[in-house]
């Protein structure tokens, strides 16, 4: 596959904002015919063929355009940028307006908010013409709470944008040309979530002092703090205003009952409990913490509740814990203690109120024990997917030959799915509660040809590597930061047969694909690997988060 050459001269410098480079690179050209769904800007730019002379004269020049603080605009959305923010233009100029909730295609009135130099950010306050795709979002709290940012856009909508985000972070950021024939063969269609709603096994509640009650855009009334204790979501961009929610699509209906019988009791006078105050620091009831998994012999819901309170004080929990024991999906309750004046859900101590400590789940034939603290995949149902996607990019010879070298291995998950048909597998990760958790699931699946090592990759030196043969595939799953640039030497030296590179941020994913296969000729590192395939899946719809597995093969 041919790639994208080095710049000829001059340091590379990598766009931090791709999204505000490709419409910067559009602006020379005229604004697309207005359509219900118009193209991303970048993607005109790149497809559309060199003008003439002639044609550039008669083309119109964009004015200036430099909007305050405060200003009300008449604005049409282009396209979505990642983390689901809608790319904006103000009329017959090239000033960029990023805006939330705001869809392609969609003109409507917004409000200024902050200028950042070359662009700004918005509030949308009304819809003059809506996009074609719109839907009525079924969650009462979608407007409001920030989880659900595209859940009043269609889901064909929604995939068909999170997979023109991946192309276009390929494209510009990743430095590989659309243009070239085996483009096509390489990035693949995105792989949907056949369940949309009530799929997160885990989600994290806080309790509140008081109700954040949202601003009403339309009539002009400022957000406010309602009198009366508060359990839901924090506001978007907020640790101290939380959202009273009664129900979230998002999660099982096992978890929606228990939630349901916690706000119908907890707030009762005669139960003493008082949620946690982010500013004076007292209170007992901080977070509430939901997890469900499945029973492995009968495959019924198990759920597990975790309270995380400021202070160890089981008698104040008791009636509420008989109330949800009597659940017959509740099989956990778990209480951990924080003591500290931060907003973290992780207690120092941890102690079981009724129950098992743990709760299981399974997974490509594979059953995992899950703790209070555990890291799991949140979306059970789309991990087989993402998961046989891995086991099919990583090739494997089926003769038990090869040797796995799995970075940010977490619990193990992936590694140990693996196991079975290599010879060995080596994971890494930083988080130590992590480590114990995959031994342990490696323990209770007879797995013994997994070895897994707490060690932060970010800070690797030269005997990395020496406690391993050299492997013959790598997995690569980093957090949304993506990798080291000494890990990518490292991996550059190595020379690996094939890496598998498993991202949930398309944006550093692109950039490390950059150097992997193109290296960065200003600091003498030199790419030795092809890109194969690229392949996005939605694990969480009405999010902007987008996962993607990626196979590079060695030149």
């Amino acid at each position: 596959m041919a790639v994208a050459a080095f710049p000829s001269c001059g340091a590379r410098r990598l766009n931090a904002r791709p999204w505000l480079h490709a419409v910067r690179a559009s602006a020379s050209s005229p604004s697309p015919s207005a359509s219900p769904l118009p193209p991303p800007p970048e993607i005109d730019a790149l497809a559309a063929p060199p003008r003439s002379d002639s044609a550039a004269a008669v083309a119109p020049t964009p004015r200036s355009f430099f909007p305050k603080r405060g200003q009300t605009l008449e604005l049409v959305c282009e396209s979505l940028a990642f983390k689901g923010k809608g790319v904006c233009k103000v009329a017959d100029t090239a000033f960029v307006v990023m805006c939330d909730r705001a869809l392609p295609g969609e003109r409507f009135l917004g409000r200024v908010t902050r200028k950042k130099g070359s662009y700004a950010e918005a509030t949308k306050l009304k819809t003059i013409t809506p996009h074609r795709d719109a839907v009525e979002a079924p969650c009462q709290y979608a407007s409001y709470c920030g989880g659900c940012k595209t859940q009043n856009l269609s889901y064909e909508a929604q995939v068909r944008a999170k997979e023109q985000q991946v192309r276009d972070l390929i494209v510009h950021v990743g430095r590989f040309s659309d243009k070239d024939p085996d483009f096509v063969a390489i990035f693949k269609p995105i792989v949907p979530c056949d369940l949309q709603f009530h799929y997160r096994n885990k989600m994290e509640f806080s309790f509140g002092a008081e109700r954040w009650m949202p601003r009403d855009v339309s009539s002009g009334k400022e957000e406010q703090m309602e009198i009366g204790y508060a359990l839901g979501l924090h506001a978007p961009g907020f640790f101290d205003k939380v959202l009273h929610v009664d129900k979230c699509l998002l999660q099982t209906e096992a978890t929606n009952k228990v939630l349901a019988v916690i706000q119908d009791s907890w707030r009762d006078p005669k139960l003493g409990l008082s949620p946690y105050n982010v500013h004076t620091h007292a209170g007992f009831l901080k977070h509430l913490m939901l997890r469900a998994g499945r029973d492995v012999n009968t495959s019924n819901p198990e759920v597990m509740v975790n309270f995380v309170t400021s202070s160890y004080e089981p008698n104040l929990l008791k009636p509420l814990v008989d109330k949800i024991s009597a659940i017959p999906e509740v099989v956990s309750v778990m209480n951990n203690v924080n003591t500290s004046v931060g907003n973290t859900s992780v207690g120092e101590e941890e102690y079981t109120l009724y129950g098992k400590s743990t709760i299981t789940e399974m997974l490509r034939g594979l059953t995992f024990q899950i703790s209070a603290n555990s890291f799991f995949q949140t979306n059970s149902h789309q991990a087989e997917v993402l998961y046989k996607l891995i086991e099919d990019c990583a090739g494997l010879r089926g003769d038990s030959s090869e040797i796995v070298l799995d970075l940010f291995c977490g619990t193990g998950s992936i590694g140990l799915s693996l196991a079975r048909r290599v010879k060995h597998v080596y994971g890494y990760e930083v988080v130590a509660e992590a480590i114990s958790d995959a031994r342990r699931n490696a323990k209770f699946n007879g797995i013994h040809n997994a070895t897994f090592v707490q060690g932060d990759l970010n800070k690797i030196n030269d005997s990395f590597g020496n406690d391993f043969p050299k492997p013959d595939i790598v997995i690569s799953d980093p957090n949304r930061p993506g990798m080291h640039m000494k890990l990518i030497k490292y991996l550059l030296e190595l020379q690996a047969p094939r890496i598998v590179y498993v991202s949930c941020n398309p944006s550093t994913l692109a950039r490390d694909l950059d150097y992997l296969c193109h290296g960065l000729a200003e600091k003498g590192i030199r790419g030795c690997y092809h890109l194969r395939s690229v392949q996005p899946v939605d694990m969480f719809p009405h999010t902007p988060h987008i996962e993607c597995v990626c196979l590079l093969e060695l030149c």
